[in-house]
């Protein structure tokens, strides 16, 4: 008796056939009501909605973010490397070196390396500023904006992987020192001077907490505490507010006047998701070059590459007003708030070349 060969898998219909579209289709619906109703309360605050450009000198000087690139035809012919942007930040906070007051963009961005049931290569951030604000008021949009996502399409509740997260719940408010001391008996503030991390301290502290390998630097062991250990505790019952993030870790914030160990940043987590990430805004331009470079000698040193400095970003963070600002995942509160599996089940049409 002999076998018969087998057949040739039988590959997936396309996306766009109707049988595939069935299941996703209230999660679409609901991306509309939310999408409807953040717009209306932007409006109510008398926010501007701006459109910021995709192609940029710089998609963002950050060590561990990268970016689709592509060429343009200067008039002369000449080649001109531009970059598909991580974030509208840079755009945004130019428009408010201009007089801009309160602005928001629901912006399509672009992130290399990057693909989960949380992640995609192309993806959509609600980003929001607020000039002569500082980072508690933005911090209070955040929560408001995520409570106005349930209601529009009427959960009560979040859950994810098992975790649930009550969005109408008075939040919890917890500094990331005393997460770290919680969660994972790491004493973060004791390993941070002069603005910088103290590798081998925090290495000695995080022996037996995480992997450490000869390449790590203080960052590197700082964000696998973080994932290993804490993260997976917030935004349990309810959404978590992290705040206080250390120096080393906010490259576009200003340093707390009363701790200059931390800056003002703030994470949002529900159901162990971080959602929003916000800023009250450094207006240093050379602290913040300083910053940038740091990060690029970086970048340069773990994956042989950096990015060009935006030289008339800089020039305007010299002229920005005090302003904090938010950059929160909508894809992704669209998949809690519609009780969606996985982010692609939330967008209209999946990143090229997935099925």
């Amino acid at each position: 008796m002999t076998d018969k060969p087998a057949g040739n898998p039988v590959a997936p219909s396309p996306w766009w056939t109707p049988a595939r579209r069935v299941d996703i289709r209230p999660f679409l619906a609901a991306r509309t009501a939310i999408t409807r109703a953040v717009r209306a309360w932007f409006d109510d605050q008398g926010f501007v909605e701006v459109e910021t450009a995709i192609l940029q000198v710089s998609p963002g000087n950050e060590t561990h973010l990268h970016a689709p690139r592509t060429e343009l035809l200067g008039e002369s012919g000449e080649r001109v490397t531009r970059y598909l942007r991580t974030s509208p930040e840079f755009s945004c906070k130019k428009l408010l070196a201009a007089g801009e007051s309160r602005i928001f963009e629901l912006a399509r961005v672009f992130r290399d390396r990057e693909r989960s049931e949380l992640h995609l290569p192309e993806f959509t951030m609600l980003e929001w500023y607020r000039a002569n604000a500082n980072y508690d008021a933005v911090m209070a949009d955040s929560l408001v904006i995520i409570a106005h996502a349930a209601q529009a399409t009427g959960i009560g509740r979040f859950s994810f992987r098992g975790r649930i997260a009550d969005p109408f719940a008075e939040p919890e408010l917890l500094t990331v020192a005393a997460a770290f001391d919680r969660f994972a008996g790491v004493e973060l503030l004791a390993t941070i001077a002069d603005g910088k991390g103290d590798r081998r301290a925090l290495a000695a502290m995080a022996a037996n907490k995480v992997r450490i390998s000869d390449d790590d630097t203080w960052s590197d062991i700082f964000s696998k505490i973080l994932v290993e250990h804490v993260e997976p505790n917030l935004g349990q019952g309810r959404l978590t507010v992290l705040f206080e993030y250390p120096a080393p870790e906010a490259v576009l914030a200003r340093a707390k006047a009363s701790d200059p160990r931390v800056a003002e940043r703030f994470e949002i987590y529900a159901c162990g998701v971080e959602l929003a990430n916000g800023f009250g805004e450094l207006t240093d331009q050379a602290e913040q070059r300083r910053r940038f470079s740091a990060a690029m000698d970086e970048k340069q040193r773990r994956y042989g590459e950096r990015y060009p400095l935006d030289e008339d970003f800089l020039e305007a963070v010299a002229q920005m007003p005090e302003s904090s600002g938010v950059a929160l995942g909508f894809d992704r509160l669209v998949m809690l708030a519609s009780g969606a599996l996985r982010i692609d089940q939330v967008v209209w049409t999946p990143p090229l070349g997935d099925a």
